[in-house]
């Protein structure tokens, strides 16, 4: 069955050795599928990178208030799921529940706005609302409040209608946790309303699995009975590029492989000789970039969306892999090579001119680029001299790293979150391999999968 949604605003007032390990890191998909920055306060550049360092305004969130007791349970989720996500979005101050006033309001003509300006709650702004449930339909009014000023117009009015249920209620919780965070930030959404796309081996092969931001609605795409690796989402989210393993001329080898969004179902991409992995969408998404030993040495090539138009882009001895593509500027790679002996990352053109190594200092071996939104910051995995793999960002212009995790199991392959305040990346510091999100300068790491093993993670533009 179809759901229906749909929401208005409302009207007012409303290892092994580093060399071997970094060969079998390529041999798996062939085969089977620095010193540390001084402490965060003192990094103004990764606080304005990643929009965590601004003043962060107190917000409480009213329980939603039920039009009927049948509802209440459905009231209840949704102020929940609301809280959860303003909580996490890394740039607000929620304030507790044990703070608050006894009556809260369900429509602005009830709000007292002085009641959650005082102290306890000292709250700057307030979300609330009511919901109602009629046979299938269900209906909720949402408000955001500026309660320090109680002549001042609601600063955000929704409503919403769809089926009941409760993965569309958590929906429209997510939508306005978004809409909240956008008018806090300047205009840039929450990611409640994102997916994680990751490979999981919890249905007894590796396929590509799906989840909202927070880890729930886990769920199978792909059944290929085989191994699929490193989920890339497109620029638009229509679509999700991996590596599969593909019969070709009676050998299965890897290859490039797609999935519609859309359609629920793989698309036909082209396929080519030796092994080919690790796709990354340019900006536009007109392209693709990846490895592949076509030719011999494992080099990078792009390719149209729809696999023609192949070119060579990279010309060096050793491997070259795990391409990303700079989302501001669409002219600027970063990927990893060991063409100087071990692992190490570089950047260049997107034509591959202008191939420049970055330096980092003790850092021995390093995987795993990833570019923030904003095309300043790069996230990366590396390995530390007592053997480690943890996360780092970079700030690219000057070199300034800061490392984001330690001495936590082994950390590795961050994604950014669209607003570049939050990170997925894989880690084993709950036993085995599972997902992981944090915000972007370490702190709130939270486990998302538990099943199986989870890894390759990559997050959704939208």
């Amino acid at each position: 069955m179809t759901i229906q949604m749909a929401s208005r605003e409302l009207p007012r007032p409303p290892a092994s050795p580093p060399s071997r390990y970094f060969r079998h890191l390529c041999s798996a998909v062939l085969l089977c599928g620095l010193a540390l920055a001084p402490p965060l306060a003192a990094q103004d550049w990764f606080r304005t990178g990643t929009g965590l360092g601004v003043e962060k305004a107190r917000v409480a969130v009213a329980d939603f208030a039920p039009r009927s007791d049948s509802a209440q349970p459905l009231a209840n989720l949704f102020s929940e799921v609301l809280r959860a996500d303003l909580d996490y979005s890394g740039i607000l101050e929620l304030v507790s529940k044990s703070f608050y006033p006894l009556q809260a309001p369900s429509v602005p003509t009830e709000l007292k706005h002085q009641a959650w300006n005082d102290p306890p709650a000292s709250a700057h702004l307030l979300a609330f609302g009511n919901l109602s449930a009629s046979g299938n339909d269900l209906a909720i009014e949402a408000w955001l409040y500026d309660v320090r000023n109680a002549g001042a117009p609601e600063v955000l009015g929704k409503r919403y209608r769809g089926e009941v249920s409760d993965a569309q209620l958590r929906r429209f919780a997510h939508q306005f946790a978004d809409e909240i965070v956008m008018r806090l930030s300047g205009g840039v959404p929450g990611v409640a309303s994102t997916q994680i796309a990751f490979v999981s081996s919890r249905s007894g092969s590796k396929e590509i699995w799906v989840m909202d931001y927070d880890g729930a609605n886990q769920r199978q795409l792909t059944s290929l009975h085989s191994i699929a690796l490193t989920p890339r989402w497109s620029p638009d989210a229509t679509r999700i590029a991996f590596t599969c393993y593909a019969s070709l001329g009676g050998r299965t080898s890897a290859q490039i492989c797609m999935y519609s969004m859309e359609t629920g179902k793989p698309v036909a991409f082209r396929t080519w000789r030796g092994t080919n992995s690790s796709p990354a969408w340019s900006p536009d998404g007109s392209q693709i970039m990846f490895m592949s030993s076509m030719l011999g040495d494992p080099e990078l090539f792009t390719t149209d969306a729809n696999g023609g138009r192949l070119k060579r882009i990279t010309h060096s001895p050793g491997v070259d892999t795990s391409p990303a593509w700079n989302p501001k500027t669409g002219q600027q790679i970063a990927f990893v090579s060991d063409r100087g002996g071990l692992p190490q990352l570089y950047l260049m053109n997107a034509d591959g001119s202008n191939v420049e190594k970055l330096a980092l200092p003790d850092m021995i071996y390093v995987i795993d680029p990833a570019w923030s939104p904003n095309g300043q910051l790069l996230a990366l995995s590396a390995r530390r001299r007592n053997g480690n793999y943890d996360i780092y960002v970079m700030d690219v212009a000057t070199r300034q790293i800061v490392e984001l995790t330690r001495d936590a199991g082994r950390n590795e392959r961050p994604s950014w979150a669209p607003d570049g305040r939050h990170i997925v990346f894989q880690s084993t510091r709950s036993g085995t391999w599972q997902i992981w999100i944090m915000l972007a300068d370490g702190t709130q790491a939270r486990g998302l999968t538990s099943q199986g093993q989870s890894e390759s993670p990559n997050w959704s533009p939208r």
